[in-house]
């Protein structure tokens, strides 16, 4: 799998981390890096990215994690999902086919991230499931605007 990730700049020490975790497990890392302080540019270019299946998914961590998740979610067929547990975690993916995690770097231990960063690549979506509808009426209304 193929994952593009990025941050603002309080999340460089939380981002050298996942990546280093995602490489660990297999996964090819395209880094969109930290620097920039006007992070909703990177969550916009990590969410075009993936939308435009350039990557398979995208990680995208910033102090809460909600900057970048309204950030990415402006862009069309980009799905981002705040992950805060492991149960929502494993939803955004069964039942919402999420394409990039959002994390808070101020709002959870770093244990956690990984945790649910492994969790979360190794979850897949099935179409056809009763989430199946709700999903297309996303994509549908994607494009519509």
């Amino acid at each position: 799998m193929k994952v593009a990730i990025g941050c603002d700049p309080n999340a460089m020490v939380e981002k050298d981390r996942i990546k280093a975790l995602v490489e660990k497990l297999g996964h090819e890392v395209v880094d969109f890096g930290s620097e920039n302080p006007i992070y909703a540019d990177t969550a916009i270019a990590v969410a075009e990215y993936v939308s435009q299946k350039n990557a398979d998914r995208g990680i995208l961590i910033c102090g809460t994690g909600l900057g970048m998740s309204i950030a990415a979610n402006k862009v069309k067929g980009a799905y981002a999902a705040l992950l805060t547990d492991q149960y929502s975690t494993e939803r955004s993916i069964k039942s919402n086919n999420a394409n990039i995690a959002c994390f808070g770097a101020f709002t959870l231990g770093p244990k956690v991230m990984e945790a649910l960063t492994s969790a979360w690549l190794g979850y897949s979506y099935t179409d056809g499931t009763p989430s199946a509808k709700k999903i297309q009426r996303f994509v549908d209304y994607d494009n519509e605007r």
